[in-house]
């Protein structure tokens, strides 16, 4: 085995399930000596060889430091309570870049408490396999085979020796966009401080880290600042960059940087920006069409008015949550089609949750070839790999389930409408951050059911299913194809 060779050619991308098998066949030989000799594995052996079980750890052990963290005096103004009920639902929140907050985040919150809320949606923001794996590298200097296949998948690339440097490309991208945020944020907020550059200075802070991480708390209680175009409009590219996710932005970044054109845009590129730009031109008719007298969003406004808060209410529910003041007030149509956008979510392996753009366009793709006959699942020009689709497939109905019965539950619970259980639903889900009431810290089993989905919509369903079951042969036997009827 060990002189065995892996074709990584274009040829060998449906045999190498979607990734380039760049280990010799040394590094199979070893594993396969360890796996030989179970009695000598270590417990760092074991927590790395199941690394969607090493990411869910990581995950519950910032959950309950930053719910410790959130529980100390400090972290409360004087006169100021936590229940342990509203520290877990606040440092899930952040930790998932969801943003649903059922307290004031200005008044119940000092400033330590702040600071605990911006360190957890940047821990979760950068990613928690991204952390994962930078655990990984610090403690054995390498990565294990199986946590580069998990790792390549979250961060979208399909060359496993590429992944410290996507990593380091993560950590970089993260940071200086949201310095550049940082920058073009404090002018405007200057002038809303009238000139104290302390709250200059924090507010920027702490609106750079949770617009491009897509999470919703406010520092001032005050929301997007929608008729403040100079606060609102770096929030706004910020959190959309943010939905695009990694993979998407170096790519554009390295085409740019190699003076190529749009054509030059891989697949995963094209499909993102594609149904991103489709979803929110979407929203923004849905807006001006639906709710035009809304005066919860358009009072006593002219037109460029109308049409900049449409914008914002077209770009921000996909998984921002800023301005929450106007949601509770929008038609009920409207609050489901913000449920169907919230689940939708952003790109994937961005800060953005639900199923994620890609997942949505290849479910349609696939309703496509089949109402027309075909075969094979196209996209500009490119075959869509089997397992691709049947990723898409199980991702979408699993996820579907998880908020119908979240949003059952919370019925039964709260005695809420099903619109608002399955907005609340879908928004938790999907990391969206806005919520019509349902989240209440007096019942904390609501809190617990709305944790329950954030969760899910960091971590990704298929992340929870490596953890339980790893796959670890490829199947040999084949049953013969029979027919059912369908539709």
């Amino acid at each position: 085995m060990a002189h065995l060779l892996f074709d990584e050619s274009a040829s060998n991308s449906d045999a190498s399930r979607g990734y380039g098998w760049w280990f010799s066949g040394d590094t199979f030989e070893k594993a396969a000596t360890e796996e030989r000799q179970p009695l000598r594995r270590s417990l760092s052996y074991r927590i790395n060889s199941h690394p969607g079980r090493l990411t869910i750890i990581y995950f519950l052990t910032l959950v309950v430091l930053s719910t410790s963290m959130l529980l100390l005096p400090a972290a409360t103004h004087a006169g100021q309570k936590t229940s342990f009920s509203t520290a877990f639902f606040t440092a899930v929140s952040a930790l998932s870049t969801c943003g649903i907050s059922i307290v004031n985040t200005t008044t119940h919150w000092s400033m330590f408490g702040q600071l605990v809320l911006i360190i957890s949606v940047q821990m979760g923001g950068l990613g928690v396999m991204t952390f994962a794996s930078m655990i990984a590298l610090a403690v054995n200097h390498h990565l294990k085979a199986t946590q580069r296949l998990l790792t390549a998948s979250e961060l979208g690339t399909n060359k496993l020796s590429e992944i410290r440097g996507v990593l380091a490309v993560v950590l970089t991208t993260t940071f200086v966009i949201e310095a550049i945020t940082f920058g073009a944020l404090f002018p405007g907020l200057f002038h809303v401080n009238n000139g104290n550059v302390g709250s200059t200075l924090w507010e920027s802070l702490f609106f750079a880290v949770m617009a491009y991480n897509n999470a919703g708390f406010t520092p001032d209680g005050a929301g997007l600042y929608v008729n403040n175009w100079a606060v609102g409009m770096p929030i706004m590219l910020s959190a959309f960059c943010g939905t695009l996710g990694f993979p998407v932005i170096l790519n554009i970044f390295r085409c740019a940087r190699r003076h190529q054109g749009v054509r030059r845009w891989n697949l995963h590129t094209k499909v993102t920006l594609v149904t991103t730009f489709a979803i929110v031109l979407a929203s923004l008719c849905w807006f001006l069409a639906v709710e035009w007298d809304n005066p919860a969003l358009f009072k006593d406004a002219d037109v460029e008015t109308r049409m900049r808060r449409a914008m914002v209410a077209a770009v921000m529910p996909r998984s921002s949550g800023f301005d929450l003041s106007w949601v509770p007030q929008v038609s009920e149509a409207t609050k489901v089609f913000m449920s169907v956008v919230m689940f939708i979510g952003g790109g994937s392996t961005s800060t953005a949750g639900g199923i994620r753009v890609t997942t949505f366009a290849v479910i349609l793709l696939v309703c496509k070839a089949a109402f027309s006959g075909h075969t094979d699942v196209n996209a500009f020009h490119r075959r869509i790999h089997t397992r691709v689709i049947m990723t898409a497939t199980s991702i979408t109905t699993a996820c579907f389930a998880l908020v119908l019965v979240a949003s059952i539950a919370l019925m039964l619970i709260t005695g809420a409408s099903f619109s608002h259980a399955l907005f609340d639903a879908c928004s938790a889900f999907g990391l969206g951050g806005y919520s019509v009431g349902v989240a209440q810290e007096t019942n904390p089993a609501s809190l617990y059911i709305l944790a329950t989905s954030m969760v899910v919509g960091r971590l990704g369903p298929m992340t929870l299913a490596y953890a339980v079951s790893r796959p670890r042969q490829v199947e040999v036997v084949r049953y013969p194809t029979d027919q059912i009827v369908v539709g």
